[in-house]
């Protein structure tokens, strides 16, 4: 099974192509903190050795137009996917390995600023969920009664 799930902050704000055929693909890392204690982070740190481990992402399709859209360097991001490996030759004529993640789901964990005016439609949709707060208070609660302890199977 390859299975993959990370939550990170971008490293780098996502950059967006389209392939021949129409596609969108994005590119873009985050940076997943590695699980140590404080006395070993403190250690990492005093060494100059990364806290966190670097991943690169591609999406493609709409979610990559997203992602170039919404995202930004520093958001938090969620994601799921399978891990891909490949090769190719360098200018140099180097064989050179990639190890991305190609994220079949993108989860934007934190709002705020983003590009193309965001601001303004966060601060709209913010407005229209206070103002529809009523959260069921049009249920109807006709056929709905307490239940007691004993009634639960469990």
């Amino acid at each position: 099974m390859n299975s993959v799930v990370l939550i990170g902050r971008l490293t780098r704000d996502p950059e967006l192509r389209y392939l021949s055929t129409g596609m969108a693909v994005s590119r873009f890392s985050i940076a997943v903190d590695k699980d140590l204690s404080r006395e070993k982070k403190q250690e990492f740190e005093s060494k100059g050795q990364p806290t966190a481990d670097f991943i690169n992402i591609v999406v493609w399709g709409k979610q990559a137009e997203n992602c170039a859209n919404y995202l930004v360097k520093g958001r938090l991001v969620a994601i799921q996917g399978r891990i891909q490996t490949g090769s190719y030759t360098a200018q140099d004529g180097t064989k050179r390995y990639t190890t991305d993640v190609v994220a079949d789901r993108v989860q934007f964990l934190e709002w705020g600023e983003a590009r193309q005016g965001s601001q303004s439609q966060n601060r709209e949709f913010n407005q229209n969920f206070n103002q529809s707060r009523d959260f069921g208070m049009d249920i109807d609660m006709d056929g709905f009664h307490p239940t007691d302890d004993d009634d639960i199977p469990f």
